[in-house]
């Protein structure tokens, strides 16, 4: 599932080739691209056109288009294999296309090109959709005003991150991938940050020196940062931009993906676990996972 990277490399996308342009008319091709907006595919439809697009927002995965005349948002959920991609109106349809918003555009392009193009929505698994909610008065959509801003967020409160973990009878990874306390971190990004850190993802939180959280988030921060700056991480075709080209961190990963390699730092072979339905890799060397306590 797309991470905070690839989904502000599909948001900032969106910004260039979609904000400020106005419905015309939405052609909705599969039912559970819409199964979210309860109303259905018709009335989902109907409340778009006409209405001006703003500027795509995000919070940690999570991404809508706020409609600048309206209360409302389109709240975008990639899901496994969701793509929004910007094509000429003249390209061909996608095998999995599920839903297509058209603009009125100008007689002449604008200053972005965008002139001729349309928005699509592709999902192959059709886990992901597109949804129309009421705006909090944050402006984000009712559905996740509970989401936590994300650590690239100015916002953020290192402070109060600390002290959640410190509180919370968990696991290090465990409290990573909960978007309510730190949102935008998924497995891969987790993986990588506690290799960073030298961190066993079964550390307790309780344990976290209040300098080994901030080395932490400093971590996340920063491998966030260089996926960011090189599209996201991509290790198949499902995940793409708005103009359907792949990002290439995978090629830089140290710890996630890499089982029996050697780790970068100490040449010690990776090892993966199984972890909550998905897969955890570690140095067994430089992240030693905690030892259990005696009860007397």
């Amino acid at each position: 599932m797309p991470e905070l990277p690839e989904v502000e490399v599909v948001r900032r996308g969106l910004e260039r080739w979609v904000a400020g342009r106005t419905v015309d008319d939405v052609e909705v091709l599969h039912p559970r691209a819409v199964r979210r907006h309860l109303a259905g595919g018709a009335d989902f439809a109907a409340r778009l056109k006409g209405h001006r697009v703003g500027v795509a927002r995000r919070r940690g995965k999570y991404l809508w288009l706020p409609l600048d005349d309206s209360d409302q948002s389109v709240l975008g959920h990639l899901g496994m294999s969701g793509q929004l991609l910007v094509q000429p109106a003249s390209a061909p349809d996608e095998k999995h296309l599920r839903i297509r918003i058209r603009f009125q555009d100008p007689v002449s392009a604008d200053a972005s090109g965008a002139a001729g193009t349309e928005l699509r929505f592709v999902d192959q698994r059709t886990f992901g959709g597109l949804s129309l909610h009421d705006n909090t008065p944050d402006g984000l959509p009712d559905v996740i005003a509970h989401i936590a801003r994300d650590p690239l967020d100015e916002l953020f409160d290192d402070n109060a991150f600390f002290t959640a973990l410190r509180l919370r009878r968990t696991t290090v990874k465990r409290a990573l991938l909960d978007q309510s306390l730190i949102s935008g971190v998924g497995n891969i990004y987790a993986d990588e940050a506690l290799w960073r850190a030298k961190l066993h993802y079964e550390r307790p939180t309780s344990t976290l020196t209040r300098p080994k959280s901030a080395e932490l988030l400093g971590h996340v921060r920063e491998v966030m940062s260089a996926a960011l700056a090189v599209g996201g991480t991509s290790f198949d075709s499902l995940y793409v931009n708005v103009n359907g080209e792949s990002g290439y961190f995978d090629r830089s990963l140290d710890a996630y993906g890499r089982e029996g390699e050697p780790c970068h730092r100490c040449g010690t072979p990776m090892r993966r676990r199984p972890w909550m339905n998905r897969s955890s890799y570690f140095c067994p060397r430089c992240q030693r996972p905690p030892v259990a306590r005696r009860h007397p």
